[in-house]
This record gives C-alpha cells, structure tokens and sequence, in this order.
C-alpha cells in the first residue's frame, strides 16, 4: 500500500443528495448499504474475520468549500480506511467541530485504530440524521486512492454521509465504498 500521511488529507469537495433527489442510484446490493441506517462499522465486522482501521490522518483542518457550510472555522478531520481481512473497503472521512471535540464522555481525538462507529451508536448522547449520496467521478482524489491501494477504478464510486447530533451541534461522517468492496457486496 502506498498510503502515506504525507497525503492527508484525501477529501474532495463533492455535492451531496437526498436519495430521493439523485437521479440514479445503484441497482444492484451497494444500494442497500448506501442507505442502511445502522452501523456500517457493525455490518463490515459481519463480513469478516479481521476488521482494521488504519488511521490515514487527523488533524485540526479547515474544511473543504461547502463541506460544512455553517463553520467557517478549523474542524477535527479524520480519515481512516476501514479493512476486511487486510483490504481497505471504505475511506471514511469525519469533521468534528471544536465546540463538540472534547467533550467529556466523547474522546474523539483519542480514538486511534477504534472504529468511530462504535462510539456513535453507543454513546445515548449523539443522534444519527438523515443519509445523503454521491457519486465520485474515476478521475478524482478518491480514485487516486483506490488505485494506490492496487484497487482498478473501472467506474464511479458511491459514498454516503451522515450528521450526527450531540449537544446541539453535528458532526459528519462520510463512507465512500472502495472497488474491492462494491466487487464482494455485488456478489453477496
């Protein structure tokens, strides 16, 4: 694998939509784990013997233009990929506000290799929102990724993102499905 911290962070900005308002959506399983309501981290531990997450970077950043429109201040990114049996099958991207960041039941900065997810849907404090989609053209920033985890970007990859509320403010986490991930979950 050729992924580096030098190349932290990979985000890029993207448009977002309501299932209901995207034109085409997947018609084949990822549809179904596009818009699961539960813990991906959950499901992913489902379909394997080894669950990873390596921890790609994290940082006090400031967000992408339009990725989180109502801070216009530095954010907590962090991207991980999270891996079945030693391949990466989702890049996951959170932003964090500061008012949020550390809060004392919710240690976010401190999480290292231990999956976000199991403290989002645990913790009785956070809420999860609404899911939107999108899809990442083969010429982008996550495609470059994918590829430099030996994964062949034959078409668009598909993402979802989801606010969490905790204490009157919301963080973001986005999921893009890598290839090797689309390729297993069509044939489950």
């Amino acid at each position: 694998m050729n992924v580096t911290s030098v190349s932290f962070p990979y985000g890029e900005s993207i448009h977002w939509f309501s299932p209901e308002k995207i034109q085409s959506l997947p018609d084949n399983q990822l549809k179904d784990w596009l818009l699961a309501t539960g813990s991906l981290t959950q499901r992913l531990k489902t379909h394997c013997t080894h669950f990873e997450v390596k921890v790609l970077g994290e940082h006090l950043l400031t967000p992408l233009e339009d990725e989180f429109p109502s801070h216009n201040e530095p954010v907590w990114i962090r991207e991980v990929l999270l891996c079945l049996d030693g391949t990466p099958w989702v890049f996951a991207r959170t932003l964090i506000p500061q008012n949020i960041l550390h809060t004392q039941s919710n240690h976010f900065t401190r999480l290292g290799t231990r999956p976000l997810g199991e403290l989002l849907f645990s913790s009785p404090n956070i809420t999860p929102g609404s899911i939107e989609v999108a899809k990442f053209e083969t010429c982008g920033r996550l495609a470059a990724l994918a590829t430099s985890l030996n994964q062949q970007v034959n078409s668009s990859l598909w993402g979802r993102r989801r606010y969490f509320n905790l204490h009157c403010s919301q963080l973001i986490v986005s999921e893009i499905f890598l290839p090797a991930a689309v390729e297993r979950i069509n044939h489950l």
